[in-house]
């Protein structure tokens, strides 16, 4: 079992989810996100961070989340370097998210559960049947027993 370092950080959208889908078909979005840190003087400084989802994760925050929305990002860091055309190296360090959800600190918001796809997450209320009928689909806890 490998051990990743999570963070855990709240802050608002900065940018629209962009979503995107890779030559295989994985949906991917990316979204900015802005964190104010207050320092012990009073004074707030802001950190912006790029975040990414992918597979069902990316396709429900491409649909639920906009800019300006306050959100509670779940992941792991990730560091990239390339470089440019003009040959200068750069990197950044983006979050791998996990999880995403809506802060509700002065918000209220309503959850909608999406059908079912195929492994990829998200719950069903019905599946399909081989003669296209809906059938209930299995009730699985949201989280997984200890």
């Amino acid at each position: 079992m490998a051990f990743n370092n999570t963070l855990t950080i709240i802050g608002n959208v900065t940018r629209d989810p962009e979503l995107r889908f890779t030559q295989g078909g994985h949906a991917i979005a990316t979204f900015g996100l802005a964190w104010n840190l207050r320092k012990q003087n009073g004074e707030e400084e802001a950190m912006f961070f790029n975040v990414t989802c992918w597979r069902s994760l990316a396709e429900n925050v491409a649909e639920s989340i906009t800019k300006g929305a306050r959100v509670i990002v779940t992941g792991r860091l990730d560091h990239r370097s390339w470089e440019n055309q003009e040959g200068e190296k750069r990197s950044a360090v983006e979050i791998q998210a996990e999880e995403i959800g809506p802060s509700l600190q002065w918000a209220s918001a309503e959850v909608t559960r999406n059908e079912f796809r195929g492994g990829e997450g998200g719950g069903s209320a019905t599946q399909s049947t081989a003669g296209g009928q809906a059938a209930p689909a299995p009730d699985f806890p949201d989280e997984e027993p200890f």
